[in-house]
């Protein structure tokens, strides 16, 4: 079967990314891809535009635009998600228009590409560009041979969690492995708080713990997708929480970070998140929490990885950019010099950084909230250094977060093992990419 046209592809994705958008017979085919021509760079100044629901971008594309005269970067700020701006870039594509670049979240990257909605960036000789970039940023927008984006920020896991309550009242420690976290969440329990809260209905935790455990759940080939979700890695983290939902170890009323979170941590009731790093801004809002509380690793297997990782963004040069090079430019100054990463953590406040060797100037320092710890060089950096870069995010996403969490609130009442979550997803996953047109296939 032939590629789907960029407007057919996107035929019907104003409502997000449907089905129809997401027709085509397998991951996208890098040498068909680089046979296309390229735009050349002009000769003359150009503007670039940029949609993003970063807060304040203008002021960082400011800085660049000041640093040199030839690329004038133009913002506009747009809802996350794909109910909000996704609808908008899609649509805008689809007419042959919009802006040069967009800012994609990292697990929707893959979405994207196979809608015909971005530029391989390998074609503009990105790949040459990579050593500039944190090697576990960059598998995040790789399919098999071509990169998709630019990464923004990413999100390593760590651990965030009250040190006065656990260390000094109940005289234990951050869990460094995951047997570690069963005996401290069972403590805790009969101490009469939580060590976590989870949402039980968000997928996106399942898949950071199967992530850091080694797993591989969508594997791109030249004809298709395979589908893994009941490997080793797999279903060993789907036992482990198994154990843990049924001897009722950690809360599943709320999720972390919402109203009855932070009331509970303020109060000493919940003691910790497993998170992304972005989360650290968001634990600093705990009420009275400032100096009680620290980061520490997330717990590890035996022959895993050190970190999962949760959230991030891309930004993606769309296929409708009259210059994509000079966009691409422009984003590399961006994602990796130290003057791009210090302004996105300044004045928008981005994730973890993506340059290989830089995490911000403002990152370098001890924290006052988290007990005067230098976390981000001391915990973040090394989680982020220990991704598991065989991950590729599937080409539905949304659909696999949806089925995941769905299974996992039946998990945690009993009605099902989440080892049969993991095994029906599977099933169910290679049922919705066939109807959608993908070639899948169950490992």
């Amino acid at each position: 079967m032939d590629r789907f046209s960029r407007r057919t592809a996107l035929m019907g994705s104003s409502a997000g990314l449907t089905a129809a958008a997401l027709a085509a017979c397998a991951p996208p085919n890098p040498g068909e891809i680089n046979s296309e021509p390229t735009i050349p760079r002009s000769d003359g100044p150009v503007t670039v535009t940029y949609w993003a629901w970063l807060k304040d971008l203008q002021k960082v594309a400011d800085v660049f635009n000041e640093s040199q005269d030839r690329i004038r970067v133009e913002t506009n700020w747009i809802p996350g998600g794909p109910t909000g701006g996704y609808a908008k870039i899609l649509s805008a594509v689809a007419a042959g228009g919009g802006p040069d670049i967009a800012q994609v979240a990292l697990r929707h990257v893959s979405e994207f590409a196979l809608a015909g909605a971005l530029v391989d960036l390998t074609r503009y000789e990105f790949d040459e560009q990579e050593p500039l970039f944190d090697p576990g940023a960059i598998s995040h927008v790789r399919i098999g041979d071509s990169i998709w984006g630019v990464p923004q920020d990413t999100g390593p896991v760590a651990t965030f969690y009250n040190r006065e309550v656990l260390e000094g009242e109940l005289g234990l420690s951050a869990p460094a492995t995951w047997d570690d976290f069963y005996e401290t969440a069972g403590i805790v329990r009969d101490a009469g708080k939580n060590l976590i809260s989870l949402d039980p209905t968000d997928g996106a935790h399942p898949m950071s713990w199967v992530m850091q455990s080694g797993a591989t759940w969508f594997r791109p080939e030249r004809d298709g997708w395979i589908v893994d979700l009941t490997d080793d890695a797999s279903m060993r983290v789907a036992e482990f929480w198994d154990r843990i939902f049924a001897e009722r170890l950690v809360g599943t009323g709320y999720g972390p970070y919402t109203t009855p979170w932070f009331a509970a941590a303020g109060d000493g009731e919940v003691l910790a998140n497993i998170g992304g790093s972005w989360s650290d801004a968001l634990n600093e809002t705990v009420p009275g929490g400032s100096g009680k509380w620290a980061v520490a690793p997330m717990p590890t297997w035996p022959d895993g990885y050190a970190s999962g990782a949760q959230g991030g963004s891309s930004a993606a040069v769309l296929s409708t950019s009259n210059h994509p090079a000079e966009a691409l430019e422009f984003l590399t100054w961006m994602c990796s010099d130290p003057a791009g990463i210090d302004a996105m953590i300044e004045f928008s406040g981005i994730g973890w950084s993506p340059a290989a060797d830089y995490i911000g100037e403002a990152r370098r320092e001890p924290s006052e909230f988290f007990s005067g710890q230098s976390y981000n060089e001391e915990v973040i950096v090394p989680m982020a250094e220990g991704q598991n870069l065989d991950w590729t995010w599937a080409p539905l996403t949304q659909r696999v977060e949806s089925l995941i969490g769905d299974g996992m609130t039946a998990a945690v009442t009993g009605d099902i093992p989440f080892v049969d979550v993991f095994a029906d997803a599977q099933k169910e996953i290679v049922k919705i990419m066939r109807e959608m047109g993908l070639e899948a296939a169950e490992a």
